[in-house]
């Protein structure tokens, strides 16, 4: 005989048949969800950087993740400089020349609801490596020795904002010096015209001090210049008619005989 099914076992094999055909249909057909795959506006607004740490001056690249249909989105931080936006959702930044520590990097934008977007991110900078020390305050001339006139290329190289040279063996005894904004200071002497020979200290100055001498040698005009001097030559002057002499038998040139004592011919 079969055993009879009670109402209660009747009605819990009927919920497991629905139960089974209800699970073997989500099976066979695709979600909402499923179906927006990868396209899917993401829900969260974030920010991601290409890195964590890094010195002034290096380059970083980062990331948006924002809702389709965001706008007005801008990234800054006291630690960038320029910031570059890209077409899709990403840019890249100047890291600024800014102390060592931790900065915020911020996002913000609209969502496509009118919405406000924020999202922030952190980087760490780390100071560059040291700064080699500047080089010392040096002088140079184009020659270290000259004659009266010669002119000599100065050269001073400093930090200070001016500089300039003196030296008894110059004209003037000061070159002025024309810088050229990188610490390099350029000018012009021309030796003096009374040097005597023999060394001369040329002392450089940067910023009103004195930091160098050189020596400098010179040489004087051995031989004074020589003016050319031109003969005292009297122009010839003509006789006059009283001083005339007619030697007998000649003709009369107009001017005197050889011997100016000759005595006259006697007839």
């Amino acid at each position: 005989m079969r055993k009879a099914l009670s109402i209660s076992a009747i009605v819990l094999a009927s919920s497991m048949a629905l139960g089974g055909t209800a699970t073997a249909f989500a099976a066979d057909t695709t979600s909402p969800a499923a179906d927006a795959g990868p396209t899917a506006r993401p829900t969260r607004t974030a920010l991601k950087l290409s890195t964590s740490a890094a010195k002034p001056g290096d380059s970083i690249s980062f990331e948006m993740e924002v809702p389709d249909g965001s706008t007005h989105l801008s990234v800054s931080s006291e630690a960038l400089g320029e910031v570059r936006m890209t077409d899709g959702r990403g840019g890249t930044a100047e890291v600024a020349d800014v102390k060592e520590g931790s900065y915020g990097i911020s996002l913000t934008g609209t969502g496509p609801d009118g919405a406000k977007l924020q999202a922030t991110a952190r980087l760490v900078v780390k100071a560059d490596a040291p700064k080699p020390t500047p080089a010392p305050d040096g002088l140079r001339l184009s020659q270290d020795h000259g004659r009266p006139g010669d002119r000599i290329t100065v050269t001073v190289k400093t930090s200070a904002k001016d500089a300039s040279v003196k030296s008894a063996a110059f004209t003037g005894g000061q070159v002025n010096l024309k810088g050229d904004g990188k610490g390099t200071f350029t000018g012009t002497a021309t030796v003096a015209p009374d040097v005597r020979t023999g060394y001369y200290g040329v002392d450089a100055y940067a910023g009103g001090k004195k930091f160098d001498t050189v020596k400098f040698s010179t040489e004087a005009r051995t031989t004074p210049d020589v003016k050319p001097v031109k003969p005292d030559v009297k122009p010839v002057q003509p006789l006059r008619p009283s001083e005339h002499r007619t030697p007998k038998g000649s003709v009369n040139t107009g001017q005197a005989p050889a011997g100016t004592d000759a005595e006259p011919s006697r007839g």
